[in-house]
């Protein structure tokens, strides 16, 4: 049974939670490992280092639309394949994040928790939430009247 009087609460702070921790792993990239440092690591792990930037904004931006809760949603759609590719990244490497260049716990949980986000909804407080709708776009159905 969903409380309804609770759940927007519930949904909120996984959205803000969600939000806070993209915004975290670009100043993570920036400040800490730097962007030359994560283009080099993308280019061991067999991506191209041409992506550091575009995972980094998207990280950065997209980590603030979902932390205002502006198309939150469709942002955590978005991010998506940015965090299965951490997964896939990091499998190698164990399942537990704290093993040498990280497991594939943390982000595997993160996927979750966009996904999670997506299902249940922006929550309280968004400032331009997205409504999924469970209507068909074309009713097959005959008009009445």
């Amino acid at each position: 049974m969903i409380d309804t009087r609770l759940a927007p609460y519930g949904a909120f702070a996984i959205r803000a939670a969600l939000g806070v921790m993209f915004i975290a792993h670009a100043y993570l990239k920036i400040a800490v490992f730097t962007v030359p440092g994560f283009a080099g690591f993308l280019t061991q792990t067999g991506f191209p280092a041409f992506l550091a930037w575009p995972i980094i904004l998207a990280e950065l931006i997209g980590g603030i639309a979902i932390l205002l809760g502006v198309y939150g949603r469709a942002v955590s759609v978005a991010l998506l394949p940015v965090l299965l590719g951490a997964v896939l990244v990091h499998a190698p490497n164990g399942w537990l994040f704290n093993a040498p260049n990280g497991g594939w716990e943390y982000p595997a949980f993160l996927a979750v928790a966009a996904l999670a986000h997506v299902l249940i909804g922006d929550g309280a407080w968004a400032l331009k939430p997205v409504t999924l709708s469970t209507q068909p776009a074309v009713s097959l159905r005959p008009r009445v009247g």
